[in-house]
């Protein structure tokens, strides 16, 4: 019995079903005590090790996508920001918006909610195993900037054309040189109607020829993109920040 026991063991883990090796022999008590048939129990074993494998893709996309923080959309309190249209971020955050790769554009002022709804519906992405990246605009720039100088702008722009969601955090609090402004329109036009982007901004859209360089030209062609295929949020309401401070 024990050399079976062992065989059965080596057999799991060199077929890399480690779920499974941790857990059959309570899963066979268990069927024993409640009568299972040597199917239901198989059933529930393959039912353990699928589950198990999807957690860790879907750990693994989240940890690739580089969340500042966990914030998903359940958390949100839509009576603190009534204003917002909370029907349509639940519509959103079953994702069809991506299949059509469709933008969101979330603008306000600080502490209104933005990057948490960025960030809850990224992590409902992963969540769905997509390929998600979150930057803020700042980062983001500087690393277009780097790869364009070492000759891997190219490559950059490729890896971020295939992945399924790209957020990009806190547009417009720093203003881009005409160069970062050239490479962001670069990526925009690299993703328009490929994939989606979401997109949080402190600066309305009339305002958005000051992020990019004082560069009207770029910032309307690269608001065109955005704006074709979209869904733009004027967010005005509280801060949240303020309301922490305040309690």
């Amino acid at each position: 019995m024990e050399q079976q026991q062992t065989q059965i063991e080596n057999y799991l883990q060199m077929l890399s079903l480690h779920r499974i090796r941790e857990v059959y022999r309570q899963e066979a008590e268990n069927a024993a005590n409640t009568k299972l048939s040597y199917q239901e129990y198989l059933h529930r074993l393959l039912e353990l090790q699928v589950l198990s494998k999807i957690e860790r893709s879907v750990n693994a996309k989240m940890q690739r996508a580089c969340f500042p923080q966990v914030k998903r959309i359940e958390e949100f309190d839509f009576t603190f920001q009534p204003k917002i249209n909370e029907k349509l971020i639940r519509e959103l955050a079953t994702l069809e918006f991506m299949s059509r790769a469709m933008n969101v554009l979330l603008i306000g002022d600080p502490g209104v909610g933005k990057t948490h709804l960025a960030t809850g519906l990224g992590i409902k992405a992963t969540q769905a195993r997509k390929r998600v990246l979150f930057y803020t605009a700042e980062h983001l720039t500087q690393e277009l900037a780097a790869a364009e100088v070492s000759g891997r702008l190219n490559k950059m722009l490729d890896i971020m054309t295939r992945v399924d969601l790209l957020v990009i955090d806190e547009l417009g609090y720093l203003s881009l040189t005409k160069q970062t402004a050239r490479l962001f329109f670069q990526l925009v036009s690299k993703r328009y109607e490929k994939g989606s982007i979401i997109v949080t901004s402190n600066k309305p859209f009339e305002q958005w020829g000051e992020i990019f360089g004082n560069d009207e030209v770029v910032a309307a062609a690269i608001l065109d993109r955005l704006l074709h295929h979209s869904y733009p949020f004027l967010i005005n309401g509280k801060s949240f920040r303020l309301k922490t401070i305040n309690k």
